[in-house]
This record gives structure tokens, C-alpha cells and sequence, in this order.
């Protein structure tokens, strides 16, 4: 068993939703991306969301655009990304990590391979922003035989012919995209948020995480009074791209915000 559902089935006995953030591996280089990775749980996170720098991230906006081309000047990859989650997992057994990003590098390394690697590393989830159920047969396997939940993607054209196609191999959580669009641009309101949440419950148990356009901590508290769990990515590599442009630590940076984000979710239901 990953460490997602008991992490969930906590959080959902304190009455309370997840902070699921993200950072992009690399960014800007190793040592600052594994400082930041260190440091999530303690700032607050629940459950991270790491990213593999790629070429090409379609569904990113800017901030995780630019974030993959800083981590892949500095030497990013895929091998480099899954030892810095073992070293991570040297202090932290606990807080699941989901890996998050396309699937070309998972392909080119061997997916039976990277299957193994993956939970070897600690990896709890995996995330193929570009691949969809009905591709995604070759890889899934390979992350049920190592317990790796494979989390798919259901956006706000997903009716209620196709949400079943997309639940019914799911596991760890269901990820909704709350905008049509990429990451870091709009943001959803809190009422249409409700609705698409209450609509995909109707097809499955898993929790419901909401992502795409959650940037402050009261957005993040409004997603967390009816989610399972509040999706940060863009804002969180914005804020310590922010830092370090200014001279600034973007490891203190990155904490702070989180912090401030982990009380509006822990405040949401109170």
C-alpha cells in the first residue's frame, strides 16, 4: 500500500482536507530543490507533488515553464529525480511524494523498469499529465505491481459518460483540473468548484483533490471546505523563483507561503 490513503484516511478523521504541494525537481538547482523538498512536511504539507523537468509541459503555464527549463540547465533528469526522493525519504517515511510530469521520460528510461525504481525511490503516486486511461495500459501494471497509485486527471468537460472511464482505474485520489486551461492562469469559483467535486464523488470513493489556479491561502481554504485536499503548484515555484531573483533565500520563501497556505487549508472547516 502507498502512504496516500492512510494519509487521507487521517486527515479525514481530523475533519480536515490536504495540502497537496508541488515543486519542480532541479529547480533552480539540486541542492536548493532538495532543501525545499526536505522542508514541505514540517511547513505544513500533507502530501508533495514532485516534478520531472521535461522539454515540453504542455498543460504548465509560465512559473512551471520556466521552472523545467531552470531544472534542466541545472543537470535535471529523471535519475537525478528519484534520488533526490531516497535522499528525502533518509529523514521522511511518512508524507507521501506523487510524482508529476509527462510521460516521454518514463518510456525512454523502461517502464517495467522505472516501475521498480520508482518505489525503490519511495515514490506513493505517479501523475502522466499526457497520458490518458485509454493509453495509459502499459504503465499501469507496472505501478500496481509496485504500489504505486497512478492518479488520473478529470477536468470540467468530463461528463458523466466519460468521468467513469476515468475513476474506474484510478487510485490514491482523483485529480481535478478546475480550469480549462494550463496551470497558473484563471481560477475556478468556489461554486463551480463544489459542483464538479460533488458530481465526481458520484463515481467514485476515492478523495477528490482540486488543482489549477489555487494561488493564496483563501482560495486554497475555500477548495479545502468541500475537497479532499487543495492543489499549489504555480504559486509555490513563482514565490521562490521570486525570492532568488531578489536575492533572497527561496527555501525561506517557499516554507513561509506554505505555511501560511497549511493554515487557511487546517482553518477551512473550523
Amino acid at each position: 500500500m502507498s502512504r496516500l490513503a492512510p494519509r487521507f484516511a487521517k486527515l479525514a478523521a481530523e475533519n480536515r482536507a490536504a495540502l497537496v504541494t508541488y515543486c519542480m525537481a532541479f529547480d533552480p538547482d539540486r541542492a536548493t530543490s532538495q532543501a525545499i523538498l526536505n522542508g514541505l512536511p514540517k511547513a505544513g504539507a500533507d502530501v508533495i507533488e514532485f516534478g520531472m523537468p521535461f522539454t515540453d509541459p504542455m498543460a504548465d503555464g509560465p512559473a512551471i515553464q520556466y521552472a523545467a527549463q531552470r531544472a534542466l540547465a541545472a543537470g535535471g533528469s529523471l535519475k537525478g529525480t528519484l534520488e533526490m526522493i531516497a535522499e528525502f525519504r533518509k529523514t521522511d517515511s511518512e508524507t507521501p511524494v506523487v510524482l508529476m510530469g509527462y510521460y516521454n521520460p518514463i518510456y525512454a528510461w523502461g517502464i517495467e523498469k522505472f516501475g521498480k525504481d520508482a518505489a525503490a525511490a519511495g515514490i506513493d503516486g505517479l501523475i502522466i499529465v499526457d497520458l490518458p486511461p485509454e493509453e495509459a495500459g502499459e504503465l499501469l501494471p507496472h505501478c500496481r505491481a509496485n504500489a504505486i497509485d497512478f492518479i488520473f486527471l478529470t477536468t470540467p468537460t468530463s461528463d458523466d459518460v466519460r468521468l467513469p472511464k476515468v475513476v474506474c482505474n484510478a487510485a490514491g485520489f482523483v485529480y481535478y483540473v478546475s480550469i480549462a486551461g494550463i496551470t497558473g492562469t484563471a481560477s475556478a469559483s468556489s461554486d463551480a468548484i463544489a459542483d464538479a467535486v460533488t458530481r465526481i464523488r458520484t463515481h467514485t470513493h476515492l478523495p477528490v483533490c482540486v488543482g489549477f489556479g489555487i494561488k493564496t491561502p483563501e482560495q486554497a481554504a475555500e477548495v479545502a471546505r468541500v475537497a479532499d485536499g487543495a492543489v499549489v503548484g504555480s504559486a509555490i515555484v513563482a514565490a521562490a523563483e521570486d525570492a532568488r531573483a531578489k536575492g533572497e533565500d527561496p527555501v525561506a520563501a517557499t516554507m513561509a507561503l506554505v505555511a501560511k497556505l497549511a493554515q487557511g487549508v487546517r482553518g477551512a472547516r473550523k
